[in-house]
């Protein structure tokens, strides 16, 4: 079975070299995180072992917003990997987030989603396949960069309009100077909103004959990354951040993919497999995740899934796992707490 993009996550090469100033070497991290010391002489990680790596040196650190801003600003260009030179040494700011956004596919597990509208761009972080987002100091890190590289860029003392974090991030009010902006915790998103007007600043470090160098080279990996992932893969990704609130559609489904829903469906045939097929493996795989996190009740479950109601989710349930979804739990993930089919809350057994 082919492994998901993200179960090879690829360590920035600068990481360890970034941490050294700040009094963390590779062997805390690796003491921290419970992984053997032989992993820092590997390249590429399971994201279960990035994430680990990431929240390692969280609480080493200490304080969520003091890691974020010190790692933010001590990465030295001299360590960028290729993907991310390229984005330095970019036309202007808009060209650099283009590109940020196009390479990083090369090294999961996240995405950015970046949409300009009126006077403002929202850059949206998302995660690939993991089915939980990262650690709160890998999603700052991530934004905080993406503001670090239009300021070094530019040379200019940009600032965000607002930062939004789905969960806490530690002393606010040092990202709010760090950023220049309102920070809201508890949102819906992480996201990043930039001025537009920004996005126009010409780079004092564009190169172009780097560029020419580095685009083809970057633009080929992508291309050979992308083909060696099958079309029903990418589809049971694009599915599994769909589903919540109602069933994705195939049409939905092929525009992200760039092609018409009917090249779509014989691609999947080519395959041996149906939209209708995957839809029903997404939902499955996606079940038996929520189901491991004791925190989400049964109605969060089955609208998460894109069910309508709870009977609907019950009955799919059965036919995939022969058991209720409560009693898979209770069975599986060790829970006290059995729901009863048909009821609005769960009963509690001692």
């Amino acid at each position: 079975m082919k492994a998901h993009a993200s179960d090879r996550i690829k360590i920035p090469p600068g990481l360890w070299a970034g941490l050294r100033p700040l009094g963390i070497s590779a062997a805390d991290i690796a003491r921290k995180a419970g992984l053997p010391l032989a992993f820092m002489t590997e390249s590429v990680v399971t994201s279960a072992q990035y994430f680990a790596i990431w929240q390692a040196y969280s609480d080493l650190i200490g304080d969520t917003a003091t890691g974020i801003i010190k790692l933010a600003t001590a990465f030295e260009t001299a360590t960028y990997p290729p993907a991310v030179l390229a984005t330095f040494h970019a036309r202007d700011y808009r060209d650099a987030l283009n590109r940020m956004a196009r390479y990083k596919q090369l090294c999961p597990p996240e995405r950015l989603r970046i949409t300009e509208e009126g006077e403002y761009c929202t850059i949206e972080l998302e995660w690939l396949d993991t089915g939980q987002p990262g650690p709160p100091i890998l999603i700052g890190i991530t934004l905080a960069c993406l503001l670090e590289l239009g300021r070094r860029g530019t040379g200019l003392p940009l600032t965000a309009r607002l930062v939004e974090f789905s969960d806490t991030m530690g002393n606010v009010q040092a990202l709010e100077a760090y950023f220049g902006c309102r920070i809201r915790i508890g949102a819906a998103c992480n996201r990043l909103t930039l001025h537009r007007r920004d996005l126009d600043q010409p780079f004092v470090s564009y190169n172009e004959e780097l560029l020419e160098i580095l685009t083809p080279v970057l633009d080929r990996s992508l291309d050979e990354q992308q083909r060696s992932r099958s079309i029903a893969e990418m589809v049971k990704w694009i599915m599994k951040r769909s589903l919540t609130g109602g069933s994705p559609g195939i049409q939905a489904v092929a525009k992200e993919l760039g092609m018409s829903d009917r090249t779509l469906q014989r691609r999947l045939s080519d395959e041996n497999t149906s939209f209708k097929h995957l839809l029903t493996q997404a939902r499955h795989e996606q079940a038996r995740e929520y189901l491991a996190d004791p925190s989400l009740d049964m109605k969060e479950v089955a609208f998460l899934l894109g069910y309508d109601n709870q009977n609907s989710f019950y009955r799919a349930f059965r036919l995939w796992e022969g058991d209720t979804p409560s009693n898979w739990r209770a069975k599986y993930v060790g829970t006290t707490s059995i729901y009863e089919e048909g009821q609005g809350m769960p009963t509690i057994h001692s």
